[in-house]
């Protein structure tokens, strides 16, 4: 017996020499041993215990004006038009980097993703108050021959490392004790708009979340309904 009164265990390492000795005879790969160790903690009961996941970290609204500010006050207008749609959108970035500007619907204020997470496609809104600003951007690039909507200088799409680089370079410059990797501007978005009372149903369809019980809510609702009411509330946003 243990000090602490339960029954001694065979060391780990010694009690997987004598399992061997039983499984070397059937030629295990990797697959087979992970399906015979899934029906082993069935026949004895044990339950996987995960690691409950860590909340991500959300940006204070003071913390989001001080980063724009510092990014505004650079006066480096195609940062601003990127960042600015991160901010808007909520996309990934790798997705960013991947829209054309032919995904881009000026009049409907929407713009396409094609073959975002999942490979799914969908469509993101961004507010009337935006559309001036990404028009003047889009047609510079159309002037400078680009097929996507952020273009480095050699003809090619952004990085999704280049844009990361970026965003991390303002919040330096900003001073923020945390920093600002693209998904912090995505989580800050749909935080912001959950505090502004617009219910999960409402955003699903363009932040590119699935999950079974996502899906059934997909087919049920459409992006109409959904950008109406990011429309109703985007003027307060603090960008």
């Amino acid at each position: 017996m243990s000090p602490s009164g339960h029954p001694r265990r065979t060391p780990a390492k010694r009690k997987a020499r004598q399992l061997a000795k039983y499984l070397r005879e059937e030629r295990p790969d990797y697959a087979y041993l992970k399906e015979v160790f899934r029906h082993l903690r069935a026949e004895l009961d044990i339950q996987v215990q995960r690691q409950p996941k860590k909340l991500p970290y959300v940006p204070t609204e003071a913390e989001i004006r001080s980063y724009y500010s510092t990014v505004w006050a650079a006066r480096r207008t195609g940062d601003i038009v990127l960042i600015k749609t991160l901010l808007y959108t909520g996309v990934r970035v790798a997705e960013l980097v991947k829209i054309r500007i032919d995904d881009v619907d000026l009049d409907a204020c929407r713009i396409r993703i094609t073959q975002g997470k999942g490979d799914k496609d969908r469509t993101v809104p961004f507010p009337a108050t935006f559309k001036e600003t990404l028009a003047l951007h889009i047609a510079a690039a159309h002037k400078k021959g680009a097929a996507f909507l952020f273009e480095s200088s050699w003809k090619k799409p952004y990085s999704t490392r280049g844009v990361r680089a970026m965003l991390a370079r303002y919040a330096a410059k900003a001073g923020l004790t945390h920093t600002m990797p693209p998904h912090r501007l995505r989580h800050f978005l749909f935080t912001w708009l959950k505090s502004q009372g617009i219910d999960d149903a409402l955003i699903q369809p363009y932040s590119g979340h699935a999950s079974r019980t996502s899906l059934e809510i997909y087919s049920k609702i459409a992006l109409g309904p959904a950008q109406d009411t990011y429309d109703g509330v985007i003027d307060q946003f603090p960008v």
